[in-house]
């Protein structure tokens, strides 16, 4: 029995020390308790942020906002009313007799008899001369007066029948408004004027238009300026915005 303790305590030093190295060689076993990491907020403790969303890029300095699709009614007044100005004042030169006749009897008697006899119309006389002007003015100078007028109001968003509207406003303003002191009214312009204007003055807001397609600057500017040159000024020194 002597024999047999020293043995048993040798074999249980033995075992020991096998399970201890056993025990250290094993994988540590995690604690069930949650980590303080991932421990629920305390009552009543604000929210942790969100992550910010990717906000979409600031407009650019300098663009331009969306242009109005309302038309724009003073571009075209204001337009006609210095192509009307000028163009009186034109005919004064080159006309004296009677456009530069400022005498206000005078005034008073063409403004009488505009306002109480009927338009001009002398059937005796040729093809597109019936107000006793030369041709090229009746068919060509007031074409070209009529499509101005319709041109800038389509180009100031106007629609086709809005901007011939306009050209028959303009076309009376013109010959009982500015031309009235010098001589009467024209049947052959009130009607040819604001008709002959809108046929042109259409082609010419077409063109104008298609040409924004044209991919060389100084192409487009060239064919934009031949379409509309008045306008092309008045916009390029920045007066008006259509």
């Amino acid at each position: 029995m002597a024999q047999i303790r020293p043995c048993t305590a040798a074999l249980l030093a033995v075992l020991s020390a096998a399970c201890a190295g056993q025990s250290t060689n094993a994988p540590p076993v995690e604690s069930a308790a949650p980590r303080a990491d991932s421990a629920p907020p305390p009552a009543g403790a604000a929210a942790p942020p969100e992550r910010a969303s990717v906000a979409a890029p600031p407009p650019r300095a300098g663009a331009a906002a969306p242009a109005s699709a309302d038309p724009a009614w003073a571009p075209p007044i204001v337009h006609s009313l210095a192509v009307f100005t000028v163009t009186r004042g034109v005919e004064a030169v080159l006309w004296p007799e009677p456009f530069a006749d400022v005498r206000p009897e005078r005034w008073a008697y063409h403004y009488g008899e505009a306002f109480t006899k009927p338009p001009l119309f002398d059937a005796s006389q040729p093809a597109f001369r019936w107000d006793h002007d030369p041709w090229p003015i009746n068919v060509i100078g007031h074409a070209l007066l009529g499509s101005e007028i319709y041109l800038r109001a389509r180009t100031c968003r106007f629609g086709a029948a809005a901007a011939a509207a306009f050209a028959i406003a303009g076309t009376h303003l013109w010959e009982y408004g500015y031309e009235a002191n010098g001589v009467r009214p024209s049947a052959l312009d009130l009607v040819y004027t604001p008709l002959a204007g809108a046929l042109l003055g259409e082609l010419r807001h077409v063109t104008w238009r298609a040409a924004g397609g044209i991919e060389s600057a100084p192409a487009r500017l060239f064919v934009r300026a031949l379409m509309d040159p008045f306008g092309e000024l008045e916009r390029g020194a920045g007066v008006f915005d259509c």
